[in-house]
């Protein structure tokens, strides 16, 4: 009788053990979008694709005249570019791709996701299309990049645009999306369960008009996360160790245009003033009323300034 009633608890809790399961995967697993299903939907007539370090590199080549290449920050993708692009495109040769990790590039294929192997990664790319000299142009993770390259390669920049970028040590405090993703057990759930909200949340704090966080931008954010191994490549990415290597700008004599908006939330406006400070031939502009991606923001305040910049000898 014991036995029997034990067995009776054990298939009991058992079934509830595989109900949760159930529930949990069918209710709550945010599952991965295949490639083909977002390529519908986020590409256009002017998207192209790169064989290069073992990926299908997702880019855009767009107008003439002087190459611009843009590179977008952490969890973005070159969408975010879309109105310079509009606007660049008519005099210059607008470049933006979606990096290794990111949009519809998706993960590197080793893994790796350091600072030097993304400016490896850009060197590559500019010399598959055959670009000799060019203005670079960089936002957060971008613009740790850009400036990284821009001193591994001075020649081949023409002028250098930092758009809160990083690459200092000492934030005030670290986004609550990057603790999640480099915490333990915590990331693994954090890799099948996304909920939008998780999405919305992020943009609210890199923005700072919340009104201007619509669905469609919730959408387009939310979908390309779910892009197959793109949740992993974002762990893998956040558990990165950090390497300082600010002591390089001192060296960099390019040109140099530190744009910042006032109201970043991730990375505090006193980093503008170090990049100033710490380069040669850096100036400053800080726009109002905008956070941590001011081309994505308000495109058309941020760019005035670019133009101005381009324009000068």
């Amino acid at each position: 009788m014991y036995m029997a009633l034990k067995k009776t608890k054990t298939r009991l809790l058992l079934s509830l053990v595989l109900l949760g399961i159930f529930i949990f995967g069918v209710f709550l697993v945010n599952k991965d979008i295949p490639l083909e299903q977002l390529k519908v939907k986020y590409t256009n007539s002017s998207s192209k694709f790169m064989s290069l370090h073992g990926m299908q590199v997702h880019y855009r080549d767009e107008g003439k005249g002087t190459p611009i290449v843009l590179l977008h920050g952490t969890g973005s993708s070159l969408h975010t570019w879309d109105a310079w692009t509009n606007e660049l495109s008519k005099k210059y040769r607008v470049i933006r791709m979606d990096l290794p990790g990111f949009g519809l590039t998706g993960p590197n294929s080793q893994g790796e996701y350091s600072i030097n192997t993304y400016t490896n990664f850009v060197k590559d790319f500019i010399y598959e299309l055959q670009i000799d000299n060019f203005y670079l142009v960089g936002n957060s993770l971008g613009g740790n990049i850009a400036w990284n390259f821009t001193s591994a390669y001075p020649t081949k920049i023409k002028k250098l645009i930092l758009i809160d970028a990083s690459g200092y040590p000492g934030r005030k405090e670290t986004p609550w999306v990057f603790k999640l993703a480099r915490t333990p057990v915590i990331n693994s759930i954090v890799r099948y369960v996304t909920p939008k909200t998780i999405v919305r949340k992020n943009l609210e704090q890199v923005y700072f008009d919340d009104s201007k966080v619509t669905s469609i931008l919730i959408e387009r954010y939310y979908e390309l996360t779910l892009r197959e191994d793109n949740r992993q490549a974002f762990i893998d990415r956040a558990k990165t160790s950090f390497i300082n290597n600010t002591d390089k700008l001192k060296n960099i004599q390019t040109k140099t245009l530190v744009l910042w908006g006032n109201e970043d939330y991730w990375i505090p406006k006193t980093h503008a003033y170090s990049f100033v400070n710490d380069m040669p031939n850096a100036e400053l502009f800080i726009i109002n009323n905008v956070g941590h991606v001011p081309m994505e923001e308000n495109p058309d305040e941020s760019l005035k300034p670019l133009l101005r910049f381009l324009q000068k000898d």
